[in-house]
């Protein structure tokens, strides 16, 4: 490939397949590519010198540090910083120390872990959970175990990379469905009937904000007799009236085989979960590699989880406060004409278009303005739908999103006009 002198004539799809005689050495029109593309990629990869609050210190190009208003961290209910959070995580580290240093199987687990799987246990209403020690390994590790070639997922052609990675570990055949779309799911399971069938979807969709049809959707599959499994990750604890996602919200929580929880977003922590009945989650625990050959959560890690879980089920208050903001947010955009796709929730697509260079320079404007909010590029969405994705969380006063609207009526409307 001989390159343009314009680097946004390409995307990380375009270098996806090395043509190097040595596979540790990158394609040389990529290392160009990345030489050239600097101004757009150092928006990525940003370092936060403190919390990651509302109001928010990160470093700049020049050195000298910076307050932005961050709409880019996943910190729904704004519990990384709550005292009860932290209390417990101090508490824990002076306890347990740093780490069982081991896999649970081998090496046990703290009494926390046990916990924290019976706390999801009672708020989802499952048999089982496991946790692992990452939301991206719990995907791969369960559906890599329960899958095997020959198998045929049923996937929405939206889902996280983390489920098609595990499909493809586990060797099964991917198989997408159009986006929500249920006479969509039944023409895939009719095509594919006489083979094992999972079908994958999500709660609330991480780069489009809507939800799934999921009574629709369960319709077919409880009509055709196949297993679900849905990916509860920006969900859990924002949904249901007790936090427990979508699934709870839709009161369908005999319907759905697997859940998906992920504790990096509302949970303000790191980790993941799967939770579902006991006799598929022995069986998981001994097949999903990354469960097996991984080292727990850290003991603090875990005390902070399970006090956030609390927090957020003493507190409803937080989950209202969450959605009022999207709401707000998401009006207030529409009335300056800003297009905010299918979403629904606290995340908030700023749609673009086609113009994936303006994607960037509009970044750079909004960043210098004092607003950090991340680009989503192709190949993570369709190359006409490059966009800015906001994340809304129950911590962001009032006045901090009325900030953030001036910053995109000056910036992004000005610049791509009103869109009605």
């Amino acid at each position: 490939m001989s390159l343009t002198s314009d680097p946004s004539d390409y995307s990380l799809a375009d270098f996806f397949i090395g043509d190097s005689a040595n596979p540790l050495h990158p394609p040389e029109d990529y290392t160009e590519w990345r030489k050239q593309a600097e101004w757009a990629t150092r928006l990525y990869d940003a370092q936060l010198l403190g919390p990651a609050t509302p109001r928010a210190l990160i470093a700049t190009a020049g050195g000298a540090p910076a307050t932005v208003l961050n709409f880019a961290s996943y910190n729904y209910l704004g519990l990384s910083r709550h005292p009860k959070c932290v209390a417990a995580a101090q508490e824990a580290l002076l306890k347990y120390g740093t780490g069982i240093c081991g896999p649970p199987l081998l090496s046990g687990m703290t009494d926390l872990q046990q916990e924290l799987e019976q706390q999801l246990n009672a708020l989802l209403g499952t048999e089982s959970t496991i946790v692992f020690s990452g939301g991206y390994s719990a995907a791969i590790g369960t559906i890599s175990a329960i899958l095997r070639k020959g198998d045929i997922a049923v996937a929405d052609d939206r889902v996280h990379m983390s489920a098609v990675d595990g499909v493809k570990l586990g060797q099964a055949r991917l198989v997408t469905y159009q986006h929500n779309d249920p006479s969509s799911l039944a023409a895939c399971i009719e095509k594919h009937k006489g083979s094992r069938i999972l079908v994958i979807t999500e709660g609330i969709y991480s780069v489009d904000g809507d939800m799934p049809p999921l009574g629709e959707l369960l319709d077919v599959t409880d009509h055709y007799g196949v297993p679900v499994y849905i990916d509860e990750a920006h969900s859990i604890l924002g949904c249901g009236s007790r936090g427990g996602g979508v699934v709870e919200m839709f009161g369908v929580e005999n319907r759905v085989g697997l859940r998906l929880s992920t504790f990096s977003k509302a949970f303000a922590g790191v980790g993941g979960a799967v939770s579902g009945s006991r006799e598929t989650l022995d069986y998981i625990r001994f097949y999903g590699n990354s469960y097996t050959f991984s080292a727990c959560l850290p003991p603090a890690t875990l005390a902070s989880l399970i006090a956030a879980a609390k927090v957020s089920m003493e507190d409803t208050s937080l989950r209202e406060r969450l959605w009022d903001n999207g709401a707000y947010f998401r009006t207030k955009l529409n009335e300056i004409g800003v297009d905010t796709g299918k979403s629904t929730s606290y995340i908030v697509p700023i749609m673009v278009g086609s113009n994936r260079k303006l994607l960037y320079e509009l970044c750079h404007a909004m960043r210098r303005r004092g607003l950090f909010i991340p680009p989503v590029d192709y190949p993570v969405v369709p190359q006409d739908e490059v966009r800015f994705r906001a994340a809304v969380t129950a911590a962001h006063t009032r006045q901090e999103l009325d900030e953030a609207l001036n910053i995109i009526e000056d910036t992004v409307v000005k610049a791509i006009g009103k869109r009605t």
